[in-house]
């Protein structure tokens, strides 16, 4: 099984494909002052399986490594994405 994750700026968004098929898209805006990821999906066969967790992690790095930050989590799946990882909190801007 082949996961390949890919940053599409031109379509503002980060997708996850699994052997060629995409299972995963994290959209987001860039204000230039942060990121603000707004919506994630998981195709319905491939939910339950942890790719948008995947998925979130990948965006979540190359963010970081960017300098894109800070993000704004208004996909609830995003903020309970750092719910889970307050290691990552230092990431998300001041609400």
């Amino acid at each position: 099984m082949t996961r390949d994750f890919s940053h599409e700026p031109d379509a503002h968004r980060y997708t996850m494909r699994v052997d060629g098929e995409t299972v995963s898209v994290l959209e987001y805006q860039d204000h230039g002052v942060g990121t603000v990821m707004h919506h994630t999906v998981t195709m319905p066969p491939a939910r339950g399986k942890g790719y948008a967790a995947e998925l979130v992690e990948f965006a979540v790095n190359d963010v970081e490594s960017n300098g894109r930050g800070p993000i704004s989590a208004t996909c609830w799946y995003v903020a309970e994405w750092f719910d889970r990882h307050p290691e990552r909190s230092a990431l998300l801007a001041v609400r």
